[in-house]
């Protein structure tokens, strides 16, 4: 029977107005990882696919303008508006950690940066035995998703990806002087840091295509939504994952909070992509998680599994900021008045403009202290600046901002379903700074960052430093900046790790099978059992390309 028939002879409704589908794969999330998925696995012609996305789809023009991540960072009708639990680590603040909930997911609202980051990260998850996981495994999934414009010398690259990676094409004096001093302190000027080789400093590379984002739902899902076998649901908020003993068998979701709930089954295999908070939440209300969880939300135990929402990591990020000398003129005055009118028309023409620009023009991989053998720190600068305690709204002077973050944090905490009302927001506790190790890094960082900003080449234009202040020197001084000003980066990993059955807080398997349950997985984010050191979106999509192959039952491709 041909599959749109086979399809229509399937929906229908039964009793109190439920509605019943059935498809091979049932797809949780639209985002980097589920738009990989359902534009590979939808490539076999004889399964059909459904993808449910809690959000709408992406047309709110904001999304495809890159300048346009200022305001839709702050819109709860396409992103999840989470906030974490305060700590003292962290001045007893909550810290806004905004997720996307659109089609693209994140990848529709992030800063468009493409960073792998050191083989080594990847190397680390094979050696802790998930087998077939290492940066020689992983690079042509890189390679496929990727579509390279520029040069390549190495050959790292692919070419033919549905994902543009661009280098800049909009430089600034300010952030060619920051380059060039870098340079002259020591550190070499790295031109293409997605190597292999990361140290160094430079542009970085964007998912920016003709002053445009393009989006993992844009670059991979649109052009496979053709297909008479791929069905996407916006506005599908899933609620459970449905078992019949120890197997998965669809999907319930709600369109609407207290709307009736629908439900859509799955022949071959669920596949959780809903990111790091809401997999690990979604799996505790169906319940599968640690017991006591359960129990205080009065889920009934179907698969006991400690680590789900256990592991959790995210890049903490603190920021300096200078006031920039009269007559220098940075994003903040660019971004308003006449000038402001100028580059609209500058963007409108396809001219290189700020309106495509990513947040962070330049980067800095680099080390804490000296003698280490790889970087352990990421650093950014960008020629303007941001009002303190605000997320993207500029300044009224002048200004730049150097930021950093500590490559492979050790600190981690945990995402805890609140009740069994996935309306309702998870406990987020990331437990920043807790491991004294990551506060000595941050250290090394900071430091690093100030003495960058004091070079003669950018001390050229910049007349002081306001954020934290010259008064800030001694470690006690600055650790109190870090924990009163830092924030999320938004990379969260971990909450659905990978291991081997010796690890008792492994959620999946190296295949991303979830342990002791038939045919569910779970691919994205919270899979990573470590940090990597890199924006996190790249190896997402490499992750869900591998995840792809093994569901199809693939080979792996050569290295």
């Amino acid at each position: 029977m041909p599959i749109a028939a086979n399809r229509a002879t399937l929906r229908g409704r039964y009793g109190d107005g439920w509605m019943a589908d059935e498809f091979d794969y049932v797809i949780v999330g639209a985002g980097a990882a589920g738009s990989v998925l359902a534009a590979r696995l939808s490539e076999d012609a004889g399964a059909t696919v459904c993808v449910l996305e809690a959000g709408p789809p992406d047309s709110n023009p904001w999304i495809h303008i890159p300048a346009g991540f200022i305001k839709t960072m702050a819109n709860p009708d396409v992103t999840w508006q989470f906030r974490t639990e305060p700590t003292e680590n962290t001045g007893g603040r909550q810290i806004a950690t905004v997720q996307g909930r659109v089609l693209g997911g994140s990848s529709s609202i992030n800063g468009m940066i493409y960073n792998r980051g050191q083989p080594a990260d990847l190397d680390s998850w094979a050696q802790r035995g998930n087998r077939g996981w290492g940066y020689a495994d992983m690079l042509p999934y890189y390679r496929r998703t990727e579509r390279r414009i520029g040069a390549d010398p190495q050959d790292r690259h692919g070419r033919q990806g549905g994902i543009p990676v661009t280098a800049q094409d909009w430089f600034h004096p300010v952030s060619e002087a920051f380059i060039e001093g870098a340079v002259n302190a020591g550190i070499p000027r790295n031109p293409d840091y997605n190597s292999g080789d990361q140290g160094g400093v430079g542009y970085f590379q964007r998912a920016i295509e003709n002053g445009k984002r393009v989006s993992a739902a844009r670059g991979l899902l649109k052009p496979a939504m053709s297909r008479p076998n791929l069905e996407v649901r916006t506005n599908a908020r899933a609620s459970e994952v449905m078992l019949e003993g120890k197997r998965a068998v669809g999907i319930r979701y709600q369109s609407t909070r207290g709307g009736p709930a629908k439900e859509v089954r799955a022949r071959r295999e669920v596949i959780l992509s809903g990111g790091t908070v809401n997999t690990a939440r979604l799996l505790q209300v169906s319940g599968i998680g640690p017991a006591g969880l359960l129990g205080e939300l009065g889920v009934e135990i179907r698969h006991e599994l400690p680590g789900v929402g256990q592991n959790f990591r995210d890049h903490y990020a603190v920021r300096l900021v200078c006031r920039a000398k009269k007559g220098t003129v940075t994003l903040n005055e660019l971004a308003t008045g006449p000038r402001l009118v100028g580059q609209v028309a500058r963007w409108a023409a396809g001219r290189p403009s700020i309106l495509s620009v990513v947040p962070s023009q330049v980067f800095v991989f680099w080390k804490s202290f000296e003698g280490l053998d790889a970087p352990d720190l990421q650093c950014v600068f960008t020629p303007g600046s941001y009002k303190e305690g605000k997320n993207y709204e500029l300044d009224d002077y002048p200004g730049m901002t150097a930021g950093a973050w500590q490559h492979r944090p050790e600190s981690h905490g945990h995402v805890c379903a609140r009740s069994t009302d996935v309306w309702e927001d998870p406990v987020i506790q990331p437990n920043y700074l807790s491991a004294p190790g990551d506060w000595q890094v941050l250290l090394g960082g900071l430091r690093l960052m100030r003495r960058l900003l004091s070079t003669p080449e950018i001390q050229r234009h910049a007349e002081a430093e306001v954020l934290p202040g010259p008064q800030v020197q001694t470690d006690d001084e600055w650790l109190d900046f870090a924990r009163r000003n830092g924030s999320t980066t938004y990379h969260l990993i971990g909450t659905c790790k990978m291991g081997p059955d010796t690890d008792p807080m492994a959620v999946v398997n190296d295949r991303l099978q979830v342990r002791g349950l038939e045919r569910l997985r779970v691919v994205d984010a919270s899979v990573m059992p470590s940090m990597i050191s890199a924006n996190t979106y790249a190896t997402t999509m490499a992750i869900a390309e591998k995840g792809a192959d093994m569901i199809r039952g693939r080979e792996a491709p050569a290295a």
